[in-house]
């Protein structure tokens, strides 16, 4: 019977064992980084806690990732919540006023606080001061606490969601993750399989991160679920003498094929592109619907029985970044290159 120190890195927390642990395990996002390392290592010398920081950028990018390495190169605690989970007043409070000196808090989607919330951040941001008001009508009273020196990180995938007067309290910078290049996804899969164990090809890496959304997460996900097929009806093998030959070889380090790959993201409904089921129907229903667009948002939800905010948040940005919807003021429309990907597959 194996001990726990036998057992897999996945058997902890999936997204804490692939995150990366140092700066050097971060792939990506250069420029950022060395901003950072500038930021930090003046702070460090200095001996004052880094100035406050905003992320903001797609989901699964990394935002949360590098507010870790932040705290980890800092040697700090890092207190993490969200914005939804601070509801009132008394919660920022109770927060900040249980904060040591040099601390982090991280607060992930930060432009989801209300307004009043985001006004008791000012001071607190600026001056270390906490202002609490005790009480209602001519009874009431403030109470000015001060608190000790922290760093605030944010993170956001909606930016313009956040005022103005917070964005400018972000003294440390606002920086804007950009999405990766397929060089770099390949790098991030390959480094994962080898944290997960499981062996790859340089194909089969390929293939997943050319369909992964130019988005680590996107890419972890595909490389579990190619890896869960593979296990389970082996690297492409149909017959039972070649499954029976494919599990005997697991033994010997045999590695995800470009076959096993193929299979398994065509089982996901993943195209050449990236593209999923939902993604193309929208396509396909302006095409046969609309003759191509332009349509407006409201009359392509109705087709396709989908909230606005969906389409517009969740489906559309990936399908403009790749040249195959157009925003226009009369409404979308399907280009050239849509009608030859659809051709294609």
């Amino acid at each position: 019977m194996s001990s726990k120190s036998d057992q897999p890195a996945e058997t902890q927390y999936l997204d804490q064992t692939l995150r990366p642990n140092r700066w050097d395990d971060y792939i990506g996002q250069k420029n950022i980084k060395d901003n950072l390392h500038i930021l930090l290592t003046a702070a460090r010398q200095r001996g004052h806690p880094p100035e406050h920081i905003l992320f903001y950028g797609p989901p699964g990018l990394g935002k949360t990732t590098l507010a870790h390495l932040i705290a980890k190169e800092t040697e700090a605690q890092m207190k993490v919540t969200s914005g939804p989970a601070i509801l009132k007043v008394g919660d920022l409070a109770a927060i900040l006023t249980n904060l040591s000196p040099g601390d982090i808090l991280f607060i992930d989607e930060i432009h989801r606080l209300n307004k009043a919330i985001e006004e008791i951040l000012y001071p607190a941001m600026e001056s270390g001061k906490l202002d609490i008001i005790i009480g209602k009508g001519p009874s009431a009273r403030t109470i000015q606490l001060d608190l000790p020196q922290f760093t605030l990180i944010g993170a956001t995938t909606r930016i313009a969601m956040i005022s103005s007067p917070l964005r400018s309290r972000f003294s440390g910078g606002v920086f804007k993750l950009e999405f990766y290049s397929q060089e770099e996804i390949q790098e991030i899969i390959n480094r994962s399989a080898k944290i997960l164990g499981i062996g790859i090809e340089p194909s089969a890496s390929q293939e997943i991160a050319r369909r992964s959304r130019f988005t680590p997460r996107t890419a972890n996900y595909f490389l579990k679920r190619c890896r869960d097929f593979s296990e389970v009806h082996g690297n492409g093998k149909d017959s039972k003498a070649d499954m029976s030959e494919w599990v005997k070889s697991q033994t010997s380090g045999a590695t995800l094929t470009k076959e096993s790959v193929e299979k398994a993201v065509a089982m996901l409904g993943i195209d050449i592109l990236g593209l999923n089921s939902a993604d193309r129907n929208i396509l396909k229903v302006m095409i046969d619907k609309f003759n191509g667009g332009p349509v407006g948002l409201n009359t392509l939800g109705a087709a396709l029985s989908e909230e606005q905010a969906t389409i517009e948040d969740v489906y559309e940005p990936y399908l403009i970044q790749l040249g195959l919807l157009e925003r226009t003021p009369r409404g979308r429309i399907v280009t050239d290159k849509a009608y030859q990907h659809l051709k294609s597959i």
